[in-house]
């Protein structure tokens, strides 16, 4: 499972639009969107987004 698809499933199980997502984590919606449709993300975007969701993220190299 991918970055995004990580991220979707995470605030959608919470209940969090992209915006309340964006709005918690201090970065723009357009930022979720474009991480949840699977676009490189930065290490600083990617750290408050998971610490916003309170989640950790398994990356590998595949």
């Amino acid at each position: 499972m991918s970055i995004g698809e990580q991220i979707r499933r995470a605030r959608t199980e919470r209940g969090l639009s992209q915006t309340e997502l964006a709005n918690t984590a201090s970065v723009s919606r357009a930022t979720v969107a474009r991480v949840e449709s699977g676009r490189p993300i930065s290490i600083t975007t990617l750290t408050r987004l998971t610490a916003a969701l309170e989640i950790r993220i398994e990356l590998r190299a595949d």
